[in-house]
């Protein structure tokens, strides 16, 4: 049974837009607006990966008035996994950066 969980696992990691998502939410909480914009896509395709990784537990989400932000789950049993695999993905500091520099950083607030 245990294999078959790695391999689900891997699959939903399978996708370049859900690990762009993961690493980000390994740097800092982001709303929905924020992955948008950091990662150029719609807001139902990104609310859709996030239902997803939700839906694994691998994020969590936390909700700020109206507003709801999502962060990734460090207690997770496949977050060591996680982890190694961070180390082969470009470093998200410069998304998060440009999306400060450009005053939309928590903007949902």
């Amino acid at each position: 049974m245990y294999h078959e969980e790695v391999a689900n696992m891997l699959k939903l990691l399978g996708d370049k837009t859900r690990l762009m998502i993961i690493s980000i939410l390994n740097e800092t909480d982001c709303c929905v607006c924020e992955l948008v914009d950091m990662l150029q896509m719609s807001q139902p395709a990104i609310s859709q990966h996030l239902r997803k990784l939700k839906d694994n537990g691998l994020v969590k989400e936390s909700k700020k008035a109206q507003w709801v932000f999502y962060s990734l789950n460090k207690k997770h049993e496949f977050y060591p996994m996680m982890q190694s695999i961070f180390a082969y993905l470009p470093d998200p500091k410069e998304r998060i950066r440009q999306l400060e520099e450009k005053g939309m950083r928590m903007q949902c607030e």
